[in-house]
């Protein structure tokens, strides 16, 4: 009986030292050596690759967001604001309805099949807009240069880039709205032009968050000179 309750405490203790061994060790030595290594050699992506602007956060380089005029009085749908590049379409977002405490959006796609006639009348409707949107004097978008990612959205529909083709595409507009000339517009867009990851990976892109904080401060300049 002595031996076996000797035993049993020698069970326990090693047990408790073990359970505060790896406690330490991967409760707070590994969590701390990931988050130094992370701080050192990846600190941009580890604070959430932050977009700042005149001194503060405007958002991630890595999560989309849109740029729309504040709703009028029993408008349902918010209208783009067309002084700025605009993003992919967001339609697979949703509402948070289990914790209605919070106003969250849910990422997510649309779960759509190709042939779904509701996805058909969505492309047709975001084809139209899109001409609509960036028509300008002298100039509209013909439907054949309406890239796919100006009329779908991502499986996440928090995509941050659009195709340059999309950005080309809006540039005109664009300029038209802030009375600056479209080559300079069409420059910003070039520079901001990423190509594909490790020269072969995805495709090229233009994140437009950046391209449109790079554009306000194209826009101010404009307006000092």
């Amino acid at each position: 009986m002595n031996n076996s309750a000797a035993n049993t405490a020698r069970l326990l203790g090693a047990g408790a030292r073990a359970l505060l061994a790896l406690t330490l060790l991967c409760g707070v030595l590994y969590p701390l050596a990931v988050t130094g290594v992370a701080q050192v050699f990846l600190s941009d992506e580890a604070n959430g690759s932050e977009v700042r602007a005149d001194g503060r956060t405007v958002g991630s380089a890595l999560i989309g967001q849109r740029y729309d005029l504040p709703p009028r009085k029993g408008q349902e749908t918010a209208a783009p604001d067309l002084r700025w590049f605009q993003p992919r379409p967001s339609n697979g977002l949703g509402a948070n309805s289990v914790n209605t405490r919070y106003e969250l959006l849910v990422s997510g796609a649309t779960n759509l099949a190709g042939d779904s006639e509701e996805l058909i009348e969505q492309v047709r409707a975001a084809k139209a807009a899109v001409i609509k949107d960036n028509s300008t004097p002298g100039h509209e978008p013909s439907p054949a240069e309406i890239p796919a990612d100006a009329v779908t959205s991502s499986g996440s529909g928090l995509d941050p880039h659009i195709s340059p083709a999309y950005a080309d595409l809006q540039a005109r507009r664009v300029a038209a709205r802030n009375h600056v000339p479209v080559a300079r517009v069409e420059q910003l867009v070039d520079a901001h032009t990423e190509g594909r990851t490790l020269g072969f990976i995805g495709e090229p892109r233009v994140n437009v968050l950046e391209l449109n904080v790079a554009l306000k401060a194209l826009v101010a300049a404009d307006g000092r000179d």
